[in-house]
Parts: C-alpha cells; sequence; structure tokens
C-alpha cells in the first residue's frame, strides 16, 4: 500500500476556493506565471476547466512530509523528505 499526502487546512481551503474564483486560488500558488494565465483562458473559456486546473496546481504543490530518524551511529538526526512516491 502506498503513502498518501494528507492536504494542510489551508490547501483545503484553497480547494474550496477554487470553486469560486480559480485564478486566484492559482495566483496564490504559483504567482503571476505561466499557470495564472492559463487558469484565467481556462476560466474564461468555461467555468469547469478553471476549476479543475486549479484543483491540479493546487495538488501538485504539495509540500513534502519531512521524517526524522535517528541515525545508529554519531546519535545525530536525519531527515527524509517524502511526497507521493519517493524519499530522497
Amino acid at each position: 500500500m502506498g503513502q498518501e499526502i494528507v492536504s494542510s487546512a489551508s490547501n483545503m481551503s484553497l480547494y474550496f476556493l477554487a470553486i469560486f474564483l480559480p485564478p486566484l486560488t492559482v495566483f496564490m500558488k504559483r504567482g503571476c506565471g505561466a499557470d495564472f494565465w492559463i487558469n484565467v483562458c481556462l476560466w474564461i473559456l468555461g467555468w469547469v476547466p478553471g476549476v479543475l486546473h486549479a484543483w491540479d496546481i493546487i495538488s501538485r504543490s504539495e509540500e513534502p512530509v519531512i521524517h526524522h530518524a535517528w541515525h545508529a551511529r554519531g546519535g545525530r538526526s536525519r531527515r527524509f523528505y517524502s511526497n507521493s512516491e519517493y524519499w530522497y
């Protein structure tokens, strides 16, 4: 069974806000770049494509979870970063 990323409360509020103003949520996640303007165009073409694109941007912008593990030699703590598929 794979790992699951749990969205933070701020991301959950962005998912909800994206229903009403998709370009605003993309701007909050990525700034005024290409993703923002693509979302504006999709939102003008139709509400559903803009919302789906915004949700995609929010889900791809999940921050990795930091795991701490105690190193057996030297007694130092090590950090392991994980996202949905990889540990590094």
